[in-house]
């Protein structure tokens, strides 16, 4: 790095903790619990897409926090032509929240990652997730005690990639943006949110997405050790 690097910041979900794998347990858990009878390999392959389109809405402030977790669901369950009710769904959505964080599958590297970062710098989590969620998600798979500061969007009144939820967080961490670096999954979210507010980034970019040339990106969590 060019700059002397103190202060890193990570997002959570996509890029630490392993949402997809932890999101099919719990799903699998409820629909189980419930016994609704849904091939749960089909209804998590369609509702992974559809839950990205939510959140995407979610952070452009185009539907609220209740809509995206009815909303969610209910394409889903319609995606399978399974007929549930309202009320069902309510209830079903309630308990993923409740189930997810029971589940906790972080990405390979993770914890040699964060054992490598941790004497050197201070390390954050800046993350559009739920406070109590990302919190449980945090402490349930032990890395908790790696993270100085967490900012969400509930804190901060802000999504990524609003600038002011950056701004929050360099506040809270008590940091520079000079010498603090953003590393998430997301690019119009992590990368390009943090770059514009003048703080560096690095992609992971596990799926090999094609993005502009000079963006810094790794493809696994302990590539990250080339620059930092």
């Amino acid at each position: 790095m060019d700059t002397k690097i103190s202060d890193i910041f990570f997002d959570l979900d996509h890029t630490l903790w392993d949402f997809e794998k932890n999101s099919a347990l719990a799903f699998e858990a409820i629909l189980k619990k419930h016994d609704i009878n849904v091939n749960v390999e089909e209804f998590v392959a369609l509702y992974v897409p559809i839950n990205t389109k939510y959140w995407k809405l979610y952070q452009d402030d185009e539907v609220t926090q209740e809509e995206l977790r009815y909303g969610r669901l209910k394409d889903a369950f319609n995606a399978v032509n399974y007929a549930i009710s309202d009320d069902l769904i309510q209830l079903l959505s309630e308990e993923y929240i409740q189930f997810l964080p029971q589940y906790n599958h972080l990405f390979e590297g993770t914890i040699e990652l964060l054992n490598y970062l941790k004497p050197k710098y201070k390390l954050h989590i800046i993350t559009n997730g739920f406070n109590e969620i990302q919190y449980n998600k945090l402490k349930n798979s032990n890395i908790a005690h790696y993270f100085e500061t967490v900012t969400n969007s509930e804190n901060a009144g802000f999504k990524k990639p609003s600038p002011h939820i950056f701004h929050y967080a360099l506040d809270l961490a008590r940091s520079k943006k000079e010498t603090s670096i953003m590393i998430g999954d997301n690019f119009e979210a992590d990368i390009q949110g943090a770059l514009n507010v003048g703080i560096d980034a690095i992609m992971f970019n596990e799926h090999n997405i094609e993005i502009t040339e000079n963006i810094k990106q790794v493809n696994n969590l302990l590539a990250i050790k080339e620059y930092l």
